[in-house]
C-alpha cells in the first residue's frame, strides 16, 4: 500500500542498509521486559512516542528495511508485494489506538511519526500532539494561510507540489500542496520544532517500529538524554542507537504494547471509520416552463472533481418505480440528468456499493425531492452526529450507519446539498489476544491496579 509513495520519490542509489535481520526475544524475556515498559510509562511524567513503518505492517503496509521491504526487495530485484487492499483503505493498527487511549488517559504527551500513511490522525490522535516528519499522503497544506486539508484519497503528487485544487478560504484561494518529502527536502519547521521541544521535555521517549537510521529525524529521541530522560526501543532489528537506550525490544510491536495496555488496565477502543461524501440535485426550467430539468450528482466533499475512492458504483432507483425508469452509475463523476414536471414530487433510492476493503458491501440513502417546496438549510452539530454514529456501530460491532450532517441550498442555480456521513469500517482490539499467555497479569504494574477514567465519547473535533 505504501508502494506508491515508494515508486514517486526520487531514485538514490543508497538507502542505507537494508535486509537487516530480524531478532525475537524469549517469551520469558519478553515478558520482562513488557512489566518492566509498563512501569515506566506509568512512572513518566512526560512520554514521548516516536514511530517508524513498524507499527503499520499489521496493517498491510509494508515497511522498508525489513527482510520483505520495498527497498530490500529492490535491491535484490525481487517483484515488489502487491496491496492487500488500497492505501487508503488501511486501518490503524492496535498499536496506533493504544496510544489513542494512552493519551486521552493523559499518559501519552506527543507523537512524532516518519511514516506517511495517515493512521496516527486517522486513528484519533489531535493533529496539535502529532508532528508528521516527512508529512502525510493524504494531506494539502495551503502555503498562503496555512490551513490544512485531510483528504479521504491519497494526494497525486510528494514532493511539496502544486496539486490541481485550491485553498477554499474564499479570501485565499491559493493552489494547495502535497505535504510529503522528497529525499532532497528538508524537515518543515513547523514539525522539527514541537518535536525537538517535546523530546527535550521527554523524561521517557518509546521509540516503536523504526530503524533509526534516516537523518535528522533518527536523533531527535536522544535530546531527551541531556534533561535525564531515557529511550526505550522496539523494534524487530537492531538500530544504531541501541547502545543509547535503557531498554531494547525485541518483538512485534503490537504484541508489546498489548501486554503495555493490560497491564496498565486500559481498554483499546475499536477504530470506527468514517467517510462523507455529498449528494448534489441541481434543477431549472425547461424553455417552455413545462418540465424541470434536473441532474443528480454523487460526489466528495473536499472538492466536486476529487474522487470518491470507496464507491464502486451507485444504482439509482425510484420509490415509484412504474414512473421513473432506475439506472446504474459505473463511472466517476456520478452523474444522472433527468427531467421531471415540476409538480412531481418522488424520492430517489441510491444504492452505494462499496470497494473492497469497506466492511460492508453497500448501503442505501433515500433522498426525498419536491421542486415545490423549498428545503431548509440547516448545520447539525457535526461532530455529535459523528461520535452517536461510531457508538452505534460500537454497540451493533458493524458498519453501514448512516446520517446526514448537513443540507444547503444555492440560489443560483438552484441547486441542494447534502452531506452523509457513512460509518464503513469498524475494527474491534482485543489485547488479551496478542499476549498469548505471556503477560498474565490483568492488573497494574507491581500489583496494583490502576484506574484512569475515559469516555470514548469524549469530545473533540473530528477531522473526517
Amino acid at each position: 500500500m505504501s508502494l506508491g509513495y515508494a515508486e514517486k520519490l526520487s531514485y538514490i542509489e543508497d538507502v542505507g542498509n537494508v535486509g537487516m535481520s530480524e531478532f525475537f526475544d524469549s517469551s520469558h524475556v519478553l515478558q520482562e521486559k513488557i512489566e518492566r515498559l509498563a512501569e515506566m510509562i506509568q512512572k513518566s511524567k512526560h512520554l514521548v512516542v516516536f514511530t517508524g513503518a513498524g507499527i503499520s505492517t499489521s496493517c498491510g503496509i509494508p515497511d522498508f528495511r525489513g527482510p520483505k521491504g520495498i527497498w530490500t526487495l529492490q535491491r535484490e530485484g525481487k517483484p515488489l508485494p502487491e496491496a492487500s487492499l488500497p492505501f487508503h483503505r488501511a486501518m490503524p493498527s492496535m498499536t496506533h489506538m493504544a496510544l489513542v487511549e494512552l493519551e486521552k488517559a493523559g499518559i501519552l504527551k506527543f507523537i512524532i511519526s516518519q511514516n506517511v500513511d495517515g493512521l496516527h490522525l486517522r486513528s484519533g490522535i489531535p493533529r496539535e500532539k502529532l508532528a508528521e516528519l516527512h508529512g502525510n499522503s493524504f494531506m494539502e497544506a495551503c502555503p498562503s494561510c496555512g490551513v490544512e486539508y485531510l483528504r479521504d484519497f491519497e494526494v497525486e503528487t510528494i514532493g511539496l507540489k502544486e496539486t490541481s485544487r485550491r485553498c477554499s478560504d474564499v479570501k485565499c484561494g491559493a493552489k494547495l500542496k502535497d505535504t510529503v518529502l522528497d529525499w532532497e527536502d528538508a524537515l518543515p519547521t513547523k514539525e522539527m520544532l514541537p518535536a525537538e521541544k517535546h523530546c527535550r521535555m521527554a523524561d521517557v521517549v518509546l521509540c516503536l517500529g523504526t530503524s533509526l537510521q534516516i537523518t535528522p529525524a533518527c536523533n531527535l529521541p536522544l535530546k531527551c538524554l541531556r534533561g535525564g530522560g531515557k529511550i526505550i526501543i522496539v523494534n524487530l532489528q537492531k538500530t544504531p542507537k541501541d547502545k543509547k537506550a535503557s531498554l531494547v525490544i525485541h518483538g512485534f510491536v503490537d504484541k508489546v504494547i498489548a501486554g503495555v495496555m493490560n497491564l496498565l488496565n486500559l481498554r483499546i477502543a475499536p477504530y470506527v471509520r468514517i467517510d462523507l461524501l455529498q449528494v448534489i440535485i441541481t434543477q431549472s426550467l425547461s424553455l417552455d416552463e413545462r418540465y424541470v430539468n434536473w441532474n443528480l450528482r454523487v460526489a466528495s466533499v473536499h472538492a466536486l472533481k476529487a474522487p470518491l475512492p470507496f464507491i464502486k458504483s451507485i444504482e439509482v432507483s425510484f420509490a415509484d418505480a412504474q414512473k421513473y425508469k432506475a439506472a446504474v452509475l459505473h463511472d466517476q463523476p456520478f452523474n444522472l440528468k433527468r427531467r421531471t414536471a415540476p409538480a412531481d414530487a418522488f424520492e430517489i433510492l441510491l444504492k452505494l456499493n462499496f470497494i473492497d476493503g469497506c466492511g460492508c458491501p453497500s448501503i442505501q440513502i433515500n433522498v426525498p425531492v419536491n421542486f415545490k417546496v423549498s428545503s431548509d438549510c440547516f448545520n447539525l452539530d457535526k461532530d455529535l452526529t459523528i461520535r452517536n454514529l461510531k457508538e452505534k456501530a460500537i454497540e451493533d460491532l458493524c458498519c453501514g450507519q448512516n446520517a446526514l450532517i448537513e443540507r444547503k441550498v444555492i440560489l443560483e442555480p438552484k441547486t441542494e446539498v447534502a452531506n452523509h456521513a457513512i460509518v464503513t469500517n469498524i475494527k474491534a482490539f482485543n489485547s488479551d489476544s496478542w499476549s498469548n499467555g505471556d503477560v498474565k497479569h490483568p492488573r497494574g504494574v507491581n500489583g496494583t491496579r490502576i484506574s484512569r477514567k475515559r469516555s470514548f465519547g469524549r469530545k473533540r473535533k473530528s477531522r473526517f
